[in-house]
Formats: structure tokens, sequence, C-alpha cells
């Protein structure tokens, strides 16, 4: 039964790997390769707050978790792409098609764009998260998740390893007494 768990754990620790090391390697591609700030597959996506323009509403560092809405409204706070980075901000006005947006922490507006430049809009965020998420989309990053994942099973494996070996050497005793007693008889 402990194995069982054990090779469920180590299964789900592969597919979190994986998880986590696909979804990196995905949106390095779409930013370097494709100039999209913010991959939307599905149409939900996840950024990270670079610049404190959001204060007190969202900090640097926080990941967010964005959705595609059918429609935006004033107040609604969105995340839209200026050159090759995302930008969070509030919707302040609507015109039409038209949106004017200003971070809450900012004392002006944002040039006026239109509205299908908007990737979709804030979710939750997860304070901090985005700091660690950053990271881990870095070469480097990804390095280290898969060297701790290696590590991790190794040291799985190996402590498996020393237990059979410990049963194996006890029923290697266990033999060695019945033959001593088979002997004595």
């Amino acid at each position: 039964m402990k194995s069982k768990v054990k090779a469920i754990v180590r299964t789900l620790l592969l597919v979190i790997v994986a998880l986590v090391i696909g979804v990196a390697v995905y949106q390095m591609n779409a930013i370097r390769l494709g100039g999209n700030a913010v991959p939307m597959p599905f149409g939900v996506g996840a950024a990270v707050v670079l610049t404190g323009s959001m204060e007190p509403t969202l900090s640097a560092g926080d990941l967010l978790i964005i959705a595609e809405r059918e429609s935006y409204e004033v107040g609604d706070v969105v995340v839209f792409q200026s050159g090759r980075l995302p930008v969070v901000h509030r919707i302040i006005q609507k015109d039409g098609s038209s949106i004017v947006t200003m971070g809450d922490a900012n004392t002006g507006a944002d040039d006026p764009m239109d509205i299908s430049c908007v990737k979709g809009e804030v979710v939750f965020a997860l304070p901090l998260i985005g700091f660690v998420i950053s990271f881990i989309r870095t070469p480097i990053g990804i390095l280290l998740v898969l060297a701790f994942a290696v590590f991790l099973m190794e040291r799985s494996f190996s402590k498996d390893k020393r237990e059979k070996q410990d049963q194996l050497r006890q029923i290697r005793e266990e033999i060695e007494k019945l033959k001593k007693q088979q002997e004595n008889k």
C-alpha cells in the first residue's frame, strides 16, 4: 500500500513539473516568438504586475489571473499589451469601442485605445507569487525546477532502494537463522 502511495506522489510530482515547464515554455515562446505578452489559451491567462501603478489595489510581484470577457465596463481592472509588455490598469472612461485606462496610483490617464486591445479582466490576484513565476519563466528557473524534480525523484527512488535492501537483508538473516536451526536438529 505504501508503494502505491509513493507511486501516486511521484506521478503527481511529474505531472506538476511537466505542467509548470510546459506553461513556462509556452509563454516564453508566445512572448519571444509571437510578441504576445499575455497568451490567453482557452480565454484565460496569467500576468505578473511589474510596477506599482495599481497600488494599493495591486502590487508589483502579484500574479494575476485574467479572463476574457464579452464586454468591459468603467471600473474594470483590465490587462492590455503596450509594446511587448502587459499593462494592468483600470478603465476610467468608455465611449463606444474606445476606452481610456489609468493606473490607480497614476495621476494621468493613458492614451485612448480600442477595446479590442484589452486581453482580459483581472479575476483575482495572488500576492508576491508573480516574483516566483517570473523567475520560473527564465531559462535558469526552468533548469532549477527540473533539477529539483530530478533530486526529489532520485531521493524517493533511493529511499525505496534502501528499504528493499533492508528487507532483503532481513530475509537473508532469517534464512540463515532457519538454516542454523535446521543444522542443530
